[in-house]
């Protein structure tokens, strides 16, 4: 009989949405299910908004005080989707309790904070992963499948963008993310980092980076109301205005510890990006191209085709590909936001039921985290910077 596991959720914005999602589809799409996720709790700033939360999400109770919920007997899972700045305080509260972790992207503010969390999962023996779910597109998938599979050879190099216009305007409104007591950082690692976990999860470790950092807005209107709000639909163009004391965009050159070479683009002020992630890889017997935007969609060409054949195909990811057999049952349907948050908690109960830790885990955050901190030092200082 599939195990039913209590989740605590400890947030109840957008990504308590999506988490909420997937824990009521995942059985739905990968069935039998290697366990039955059940919303127990979910846990907000306020006892109003935990309530609203619980309705509209479906969890069975509501509360405002998340150390009481971790460290309840019948809570097997605490998910953390709150802003950055608590990422590591619940961590180690939860892992201390026991309880199995899954926590949003990023892992923590700093290299210490992340460092910390990592320390006390090993100390406590629990499952942990780090929610980067772009990595669990199918496509996405299939370029490691046909990268493991040696079908383009030794990688030579890696591009990789995140390009997002949803912070362009400058009367858009102050929320946490462009503050770095709670953010940590700005594009870094709000997006940058899925770009840097995408690059890992393909090509190796990179060793060293060389950036440039700037921001371009340097205040924004004040937010009214508890509720944080993100995107130009928003404006205060009247309203009293706050610093914005992280980074807008960054440019990044790679070495990666294997031998290849790259660069990363990342920025929320590209007006026309709506979330525009794209990657390529060249290696010595092909290449692969991906653009989020078009999700079902690999471009592959294999250096071994036929002179008249040669050039990019677009594969059609469908029951062939990884995670087909759970999704939809022909080619093309469409796969979106959602469903890589089904196949992420796929994953994620999986490493429980088997007791193998998941990847991306704490260890491949804190690896992400190193990185993001390269890469703001680099911006700051004009020059490579080694990660670690």
């Amino acid at each position: 009989m599939t195990k039913v596991m209590n989740v605590a959720m400890i947030g109840g914005g957008f990504m308590g949405k999506a988490h909420a999602m997937a824990y009521a589809s995942m059985p739905m799409f990968f069935w039998p299910a290697p366990a039955i996720p059940h919303r127990k709790v979910v846990v907000d700033v306020t006892d109003g908004m935990a309530e609203e939360a619980r309705l509209r999400y479906g969890f069975d109770e509501a509360s405002s005080d998340w150390r009481a919920v971790v460290n309840r007997p019948d809570i097997d899972v605490v998910d953390i989707c709150t802003p950055n700045n608590v990422h590591a305080e619940i961590a180690i509260a939860a892992a201390k309790a026991g309880k199995h972790i899954i926590c949003e992207k990023p892992l923590a503010r700093t290299v210490e904070e992340a460092r910390a969390m990592h320390d006390a999962v090993n100390a406590a023996g629990v499952i942990h992963m780090v929610a980067f779910n772009y990595r669990r597109t199918p496509a996405v998938a299939l370029a490691k499948k046909y990268i493991d599979e040696g079908r383009i050879g030794r990688i030579l190099n890696f591009r990789g963008t995140y390009l997002q216009d949803w912070s362009a305007d400058p009367d858009s409104p102050l929320s946490w993310r462009f503050q770095k007591k709670i953010a940590g950082s700005g594009t870094v690692g709000d997006i940058a980092t899925h770009v840097v976990d995408l690059a890992h999860y393909l090509v190796g470790p990179i060793a060293e980076v060389n950036a440039i950092t700037t921001t371009y807005n340097k205040t924004r209107p004040l937010q009214q109301g508890g509720v944080d709000k993100l995107g130009a639909a928003e404006k205060a163009t009247d309203a009293e205005r706050g610093e914005v004391d992280v980074d807008d965009e960054v440019v990044s050159m790679l070495r990666f510890e294997g031998g290849a070479i790259g660069s990363l683009e990342a920025t929320r002020n590209a007006y026309g990006r709506n979330n525009f992630i794209t990657l390529e890889i060249h290696g010595t017997k092909g290449s692969i191209h991906f653009n989020y935007e078009r999700r079902d969609e690999l471009q592959v060409m294999f250096a071994d085709d036929p002179a008249d054949a040669r050039g990019f195909r677009t594969v059609y990811t469908g029951p062939a590909h990884p995670y087909g057999n759970g999704l939809w049952p022909i080619p093309g349907l469409g796969i979106g936001y959602s469903e890589t948050k089904i196949v992420e908690c796929y994953d994620f109960f999986s490493a429980i039921a088997k007791n193998r830790q998941p990847s991306p885990n704490f260890e491949d955050g804190l690896l992400t985290e190193l990185v993001a901190d390269a890469l703001i030092r680099s911006g700051e200082t004009g020059l490579w910077e080694k990660v670690g």
